[in-house]
């Protein structure tokens, strides 16, 4: 258990390091057995500490001390209809995020897979931490492994912490570089 809450930690760090969130935002969860580990409220991704991983069962009952993230039902509705899943990064990264408070969709590239839809997937607006936004997200990741949270963020699915945050790193990525795309195609060349 200590390898999988040190593996959170060290995730939390890099995403942080990265960009991905900043201030107090963002979450992240692994899956181990019928115990969750989750980041906790309030508490930058930046510093985290073995006692502030919070454990959860899938009921959402706190095993350990702490208080989990607010956005806890939204991991474990996740968890409980994705039996694939063991890892959940939530990131509020510039380019995505930016993505999701815009009537631009983010295209889904090659890097992560076989395309199956041109763009990634997304869901309306629901208050964060509310049950509505864990169903409405539970149910619109359907089979994918990203999320677009309507000016909220991002959430990435993956079978292992690593892999969800490469993910997470790819989408940012893209995001970038549709935006810089946007951006050129908007200025006339001087002939």
């Amino acid at each position: 258990m200590k390898k999988n809450i040190a593996e959170i930690i060290s995730v939390s760090n890099e995403i942080y390091n990265k960009g991905l969130v900043s201030g107090k935002a963002g979450n992240i969860s692994a899956k181990f057995g019928e115990v969750v580990g989750i980041t906790p409220t309030l508490k930058s991704l930046s510093n985290l500490s073995q006692k502030d991983i919070v454990l959860v069962n899938m009921d959402g009952e706190v095993l350990t001390k702490g208080k989990p993230s607010s956005e806890v039902n939204m991991h474990l509705e996740i968890y409980k209809k994705r039996p694939d899943v063991k890892a959940i990064v939530h990131t509020h990264s510039p380019y995505a995020t930016g993505f999701s408070f815009s009537d631009k969709r983010l295209k889904r590239l090659e890097g992560f897979g076989a395309i199956k839809k041109p763009y990634l997937s997304s869901i309306d607006y629901e208050k964060p931490g509310s049950d509505e936004l864990a169903k409405s997200a539970s149910e619109g990741l359907g089979d994918e492994d990203v999320l677009v949270l309507k000016n909220h963020g991002v959430i990435c699915v993956a079978d292992g912490l690593k892999e969800a945050m490469s993910l997470a790193v790819f989408v940012e990525e893209t995001a970038k570089t549709q935006f810089i795309t946007l951006m050129l195609n908007s200025v006339e060349d001087d002939d």
